[in-house]
């Protein structure tokens, strides 16, 4: 059972990820984008962007060291084997492209229980080495009851 006073509970920052052009060929060609600003730095330069730019649900890639916080956090009390990913969703600002050096903080938005489920709604604020926002990612999460 999650404990519902952690909602806006903000963990602290993640170190910084740097974004590379071989992880995102690898991401793009794993989820079937072909987009060549996804896997040609001068395609993606025509388009006005300094490198390859990231396929839009990338940042979960990133999102994952939020998911490992909460996940080891004893006191939130979520059992990560009782868990069912149940929404995603994401908000940019701009591209994350090859280069950037994201910076990604998660907060515990919203914790509600129904039919003997709890469900948690958290956001991960991701922004470049500048303190510039990127993209935000909300996940949800369905812990099945007993």
């Amino acid at each position: 059972m999650l404990d519902p006073s952690y909602a806006g509970h903000a963990y602290p920052p993640a170190l910084p990820y740097l974004v590379g052009r071989e992880k995102i060929r690898e991401f793009a060609l794993a989820v079937g984008a072909a987009h060549p600003a996804y896997l040609d730095p001068e395609a993606a330069r025509a388009l006005g962007y300094p490198d390859v730019i990231a396929p839009p649900t990338f940042p979960i890639v990133l999102a994952g060291a939020g998911l490992e916080s909460m996940a080891a956090d004893p006191g939130l009390g979520l059992d990560f084997s009782r868990v069912v990913h149940g929404e995603q969703r994401f908000a940019y600002t701009r591209p994350m492209y090859a280069g950037d050096r994201i910076t990604c903080t998660t907060t515990i938005e919203q914790i509600t229980s129904r039919a003997g489920n709890d469900f948690l709604t958290s956001r991960t604020d991701m922004v470049d080495e500048h303190g510039e926002p990127v993209v935000s990612t909300w996940n949800k999460l369905v812990v099945r009851g007993e």
